[in-house]
């Protein structure tokens, strides 16, 4: 049986490094709208010429064409076990053609994982980020903090703050995301496929919630 997995996370809740647990521990691909449209685009294929003329007329390439995107990209070899989907659906209407799109494939969904992290410390782990100007090295001034402030460990430049990471900009992320996915997570709820896990702890604590979930097929998390 195959593992298919679609993964929720707002910025700031690991992700990333939890993705890439999965896809190194159940052999089975991260797929992103993102990189599908690119690499559909640098293809030359029908769907990728036709998102390409979409997104340089400045519109957003419909649903149809993604669909048809995540469709060609599960037919690959390497989804033959299963797939991790990240970024998509970001609509109920997405999720139901998704859901209908894997029927006509004879796969289903297994489990929706969502990454759950307060905001307060979403805010204090983003707007605590920093980086070197001059080695992009990256500290936390609450969870990592380098041993002089303000001066990386590594090549002694100064430390900088993205833009994107300042607390306002942070909020207005988080606000952004929240109001995005608290649909999704209730229509996948009802479907009895959501799994929450903490995203707050050790890296290997999350890593631990999420094999719990995948090897008992979804019994006896918080979901």
């Amino acid at each position: 049986m195959s593992l298919n997995i679609i993964l929720f996370g707002p910025p700031g809740s690991g992700k990333g490094t939890q993705a890439q647990f999965i896809v190194e521990n159940f052999s089975v691909p991260q797929i992103s709208t993102g990189d599908m449209l690119r690499a559909a685009v640098k293809s030359k294929s029908p769907l990728g010429l036709m998102a390409k003329a979409v997104m340089d007329s400045g519109a957003l390439v419909s649903d149809e064409i993604v669909l048809g995107l995540v469709k060609e990209r599960l037919l690959l070899d390497d989804c033959a076990n299963g797939f991790i989907l990240d970024g998509f659906p970001r609509t109920i209407h997405q999720a139901d053609s998704l859901i209908k799109l894997l029927d006509e494939m004879s796969r289903t969904i297994n489990h929706v994982i969502s990454l759950e992290v307060d905001s307060e410390e979403l805010v204090n782990r983003l707007s605590g980020r920093r980086n070197c100007s001059s080695c992009s090295r990256g500290f936390n001034v609450v969870y990592d903090k380098p041993k002089n402030e303000g001066i990386c460990d590594s090549c002694g430049a100064s430390l900088v703050q993205r833009d994107d990471d300042n607390e306002d900009t942070v909020k207005k992320r988080l606000k952004v995301y929240e109001d995005q996915t608290a649909s999704l997570k209730s229509y996948f709820s009802s479907l009895g496929l959501l799994r929450n896990v903490s995203g707050v702890g050790t890296v290997s604590s999350i890593k631990a919630q999420i094999c719990s979930i995948i090897e008992s097929g979804g019994i006896g998390d918080n979901s």
